[in-house]
């Protein structure tokens, strides 16, 4: 009877052990964590940015692109990014077209996709400050200042000078630099007699890019001239058009856009976008206005690729590899017309 008295007690003692046991794990497993030690923070660079402030790590290997323009700045200064949304843009660019994870559309980005790549930094642009909580939540995230594509460069070595890349930044701009003095020395003193117009085929407008514009700073650098009505700097045409680097253009305007070359850009985010556009610009062909330019007339209307409304190195580039395939040719068509004169 004392046996079993005992061994009842013991399983008594050994219950409430356990359960103290659990208790105590409990306990300590609900404590929160101890604040990051200053150890965790040494290997990170404090960049002030358009959300705030933000501790980006010298040394990334997962790094995500909110967008196709911080994905392009990417790609130019020697990364490669894990994640970025997808955009018709890039596949214009042979350059930007990588393995990489889809997180979402252009303007778009999603968190869950994001979650699950598990970045150790995350890079946008301003406009993504409204989630930016919930990004900074999932890894540090830097969101350039963006205030219009004309700013292209600037920026570029923002986003060299945060990441840690100032002297790739430094290094591709020289490349460009170069490429432009090339350009230059081909066309000769003839390139400032030459006016070129950029305007671009909506489903329901046309717009004129100007002075400020992306593909305006280019033709600026190469020392081409614009039409009178597209020569506006971005102040100028903010306090005009509410806008600093386009302007829509009725069709009876048209003679504004005259020049001796004409780039058109056509494209669309959609399929039914982009067949719209293409019928835009059957109709314009069409227009006696259209057909009374002197661009028209001499066969010098280029209809060029999306990145002419871009906002990075990788696409001044292939601008450029089109100012020096079509400009080249007008001036070798026009020595041919004058010899034959």
């Amino acid at each position: 009877m004392q046996g079993w008295y005992l061994g009842r007690r013991i399983q008594g003692w050994l219950k409430l052990w356990l359960i103290g046991l659990v208790s105590l794990c409990l306990v300590v497993a609900c404590q929160p964590s101890p604040p990051p030690s200053q150890d965790v923070t040494a290997d990170c660079v404090t960049v002030s940015h358009s959300a705030g402030e933000t501790c980006i790590p010298k040394t990334f290997e997962r790094l995500v692109t909110l967008d196709s323009v911080s994905f392009e700045y990417a790609i130019a200064a020697d990364l490669q990014p894990v994640g970025t949304t997808l955009s018709n843009f890039q596949t214009a660019l042979p350059a930007l077209q990588t393995d990489v994870a889809n997180i979402g559309q252009s303007g778009e980005p999603s968190l869950e996709e994001i979650l699950k790549l598990d970045p150790d930094l995350l890079v946008g642009l301003d406009f993504h400050g409204a989630i930016y909580p919930q990004l900074s939540q999932i890894a540090p995230t830097f969101l350039l200042n963006f205030e219009h594509s004309g700013l292209w460069k600037p920026i570029f070595q923002n986003f060299g000078e945060a990441l840690g890349k100032t002297d790739v930044v430094a290094e591709k701009l020289a490349a460009y630099n170069q490429r432009v003095q090339e350009l230059q020395n081909r066309l000769g003193d003839r390139r400032q007699d030459l006016q070129i117009s950029v305007i671009r085929l909506y489903p329901d407008s046309i717009t004129m890019y100007l002075q400020d514009s992306f593909c305006g700073t280019i033709l600026q650098d190469v020392g081409l001239s614009r039409s009178p009505a597209q020569a506006v700097d971005a102040e100028t045409a903010q306090a005009q058009f509410g806008n600093p680097i386009q302007a829509v253009l009725s069709e009876e305007l048209l003679s504004e856009v005259d020049g001796d070359v004409i780039f058109v850009w056509t494209g669309e985010n959609t399929a039914t976008a982009n067949a719209e556009a293409q019928k835009k610009l059957a109709d314009l062909q069409k227009n006696p206005l259209w057909n009374q330019l002197q661009a028209v007339q001499k066969g010098q209307v280029y209809q060029v690729p999306s990145y002419w409304i871009g906002s990075g190195p990788v696409a001044a580039e292939a601008i450029l590899d089109d100012l020096f395939t079509h400009l080249t040719d007008f001036f070798t068509e026009t020595t041919t017309e004058t010899t034959e004169l």
